[in-house]
């Protein structure tokens, strides 16, 4: 797959909410919440300030963010699910945390 975001948007993989609660109930999937964890599969250039200057984005592939319950748009590219929305839609990174393994055959990077 090959896409690239335009200006300061960013595209990303939405990923799974935990199935069982810290209880150990398991959560099925209707009663699961819309995620609002996710990694970066894909950032645009930057937005221009007004002097007309590129302003590189904050994130960068493979970051894993916090984003708004109802951000972005959902798409879909090649079969899989994802959300694209701008930089400021970004709530914050996630540091020092690998993004959780995708289901088997779920998600091929972007480049």
């Amino acid at each position: 797959m090959k896409f690239r975001p335009l200006h300061d948007r960013v595209l990303l993989r939405a990923l799974e909410s935990e199935e069982r609660t810290a209880g150990g109930v398991i959560i099925p999937d209707t009663a699961k919440e819309k995620p609002q964890e996710g990694e970066v599969v894909a950032v645009g250039p930057g937005a221009r300030d007004e002097a007309g200057k590129i302003q590189p984005l904050d994130v960068k592939v493979g970051d894993r963010v916090l984003f708004g319950k109802w951000s972005g748009t959902e798409v879909k590219v090649d079969g899989q699910d994802y959300v694209i929305m701008k930089e400021s839609d970004i709530l914050g990174v996630l540091e020092g945390t690998a993004a959780k393994p995708a289901k088997k055959g779920s998600v091929k990077k972007a480049a």
